[in-house]
């Protein structure tokens, strides 16, 4: 897989097919990118579970935060990693001994650590580097031309209501 470019197809297919979401490195702090992520993905009617060792057992925005992926007491579905790329290896390593294994590993915007995920894509888990779910869902919905920021999408499609807040669902191509 070409992780230099993403088809939007590919964006669209994995923010259409996750329902529960673990964002490792989710912060408390209101003014965190992580904390906004979180936020987003809960507005959009995803499950998400906060990952932070510092902050287990205390709650963020009412979803009660864990210590590491092995500690949520369901299937997840995509991890979404707010952490150093050096991290990334130890991630990865987690995520695939979980059981299910989840269908995504994403990193976030400034995160890329090939060989982790070439380990992933062996596993038959699909990944994304360096882009962020909240901005490639608002960008594929239509919903950040709101903010007259012009997103490369055009359609004359009627939007497809998805559950959440002012959510128009990320469109199939």
């Amino acid at each position: 897989m070409n992780h230099d470019s993403y088809d939007n197809a590919y964006i669209a297919g994995i923010l259409n097919s996750v329902k529960t979401i673990a964002i490792v490195g989710a912060s408390a702090n209101d003014v965190r990118p992580s904390w906004f992520v979180l936020k987003y993905m809960l507005d959009k009617g995803f499950s998400v579970f906060p990952i932070n060792p510092g902050h287990a057992g205390k709650e963020i925005l009412g979803r009660m935060t864990y210590a590491r992926l092995a500690d949520i007491p369901q299937p997840i579905d995509m991890v979404d990693i707010f952490r150093a790329p050096a991290a990334v290896p130890g991630i990865v390593d987690e995520v695939l001994a979980l059981d299910p294994l989840p269908k995504v590993v994403w990193m976030q915007l400034g995160v890329r650590h090939d060989e982790a995920a070439a380990k992933a894509e062996a596993a038959g888990i699909k990944v994304v580097m360096n882009r962020c779910p909240k901005i490639e869902y608002g960008r594929l919905s239509g919903e950040i031309g709101w903010n007259g920021v012009n997103s490369g999408v055009l359609s004359s499609k009627k939007p497809i209501m998805r559950q959440g807040f002012q959510s128009f669902g990320v469109r199939q191509r």
